[in-house]
């Protein structure tokens, strides 16, 4: 039995469902440990990926300051505890942690209890938990290089280090994206549709980005899909209605890819669930990375596609609109998308569960 940990947003829920499958689909037991905060629970408490899902009274540690930063800590080392009886009620023999705070206990119950972690991070640039526990993990999987202590490169591997950090080996793994990604992918030869994506919360400035580029964008003839989040769908409804604007709007979808799909420019974020899945689609973008992300980690996530010339980056003090439409309207989208279909690879959760086996 594997134990599968982490969670809080989709981006790390994702890759645990990703790795879940392959795992069940080769019939190795696999339970998830998550938390009642965040998306886990909405994720996984009826899966039919996993034997059992445990969702525990975690909650984050780094916004914190004082003294309920020290109450977090406290709660994980307890909550560690009970994950050592999980382990042991289920036979656990290695934990793969995919991020966020809901992977504390089940991360630290791992070490203090001897079994293998094993890491997968989505970012360019290391979690904080995910740095701290580096030296004494098993492996990390990044579809990201890293040098010691430096920013990342762009080769695509992932590195581990030794304990000391004296010493790096890397290799290079595909980050886990659903196959329909893949599947729906296609060539965009021009840009006739442009969605905007905000994200499953809905990002407001992208929001705002949209909604001020769509008049002007439908008079140019271009058709949009606008994807807001649930907590803004009502006031952009009655926008583009007042407006009069054939505007495809979608507060939250799960089935983004029939969305994504459709278009032949994406305008968004770059978190790196959601980057990976244009790519595997081969849809282009324009990334307005969230600037107060930890590390600034999204901008480094899309940065090496940058350096490929398959996507543009705009800081978000320098994304005017007028910027954003020349962009738009210059982006060579047939040039990115042949050679995003080119760069990734559907074996992404095949490869990391290969590798685990081997190593457990």
């Amino acid at each position: 039995m594997i134990a599968i940990s982490g969670g809080g947003t989709g981006g790390h829920l994702s890759i645990a469902k990703s790795l879940g499958a392959e795992l069940k689909n080769r019939g190795i037991g696999v339970i998830f440990i998550g938390s009642t905060n965040g998306q886990d629970r909405a994720w996984f408490e009826n899966s039919e990926i996993f034997e059992r899902a445990y969702f525990l009274e975690s909650s984050g540690v780094v916004n914190k300051k004082g003294f309920s930063k020290i109450s977090s800590l406290m709660n994980i080392l307890k909550l560690s505890l009970k994950c050592r009886k999980i382990f042991k009620e289920n036979g656990v023999k290695a934990v793969i942690s995919v991020g966020g705070y809901s992977s504390a206990p089940a991360s630290f119950a791992s070490l203090f209890f001897f079994k293998p972690l094993f890491i997968h991070e989505q970012n360019a640039i290391l979690g904080r938990l995910n740095d701290l526990l580096e030296p004494f993990c098993k492996k990390i999987y990044s579809p990201y290089s890293r040098e010691k202590f430096e920013l990342p490169t762009a080769c695509g591997c992932v590195t581990k280090f030794t304990q000391d950090n004296t010493q790096c080996i890397s290799d290079k793994f595909d980050y886990p994206v659903s196959d329909i990604f893949f599947e729906k992918s296609r060539i965009r030869s021009e840009v006739k549709t442009i969605i905007f994506l905000g994200g499953s919360q809905g990002a407001s400035f992208i929001n705002t980005l949209a909604s001020n580029l769509a008049p002007r964008l439908v008079k140019m003839g271009y058709e949009i899909i606008h994807q807001c989040g649930e907590k803004e769908f009502e006031k952009y409804s009655e926008f583009y209605k007042n407006a009069n604007l054939n505007v495809e709007l979608v507060g939250f979808s799960k089935n983004l890819v029939d969305l994504i799909s459709k278009a032949d420019l994406c305008v968004g974020r770059s978190g790196a669930s959601t980057l990976w899945e244009l790519v595997a689609n081969g849809l282009p973008a324009i990334f307005v990375p969230f600037p107060h992300a930890a590390g600034d980690h999204q901008f480094y996530n899309a940065k090496f596609l940058q350096d490929l010339n398959l996507c543009k980056i705009v800081r978000q003090n320098e994304a005017s609109e007028d910027k954003i439409l020349d962009l738009i309207q210059n982006f060579d989208a047939p040039s990115a998308s042949r050679g995003l279909v080119n760069f990734s690879s559907k074996n992404g959760a095949k490869s990391i569960i290969d590798d685990i086996l081997s190593q457990i």
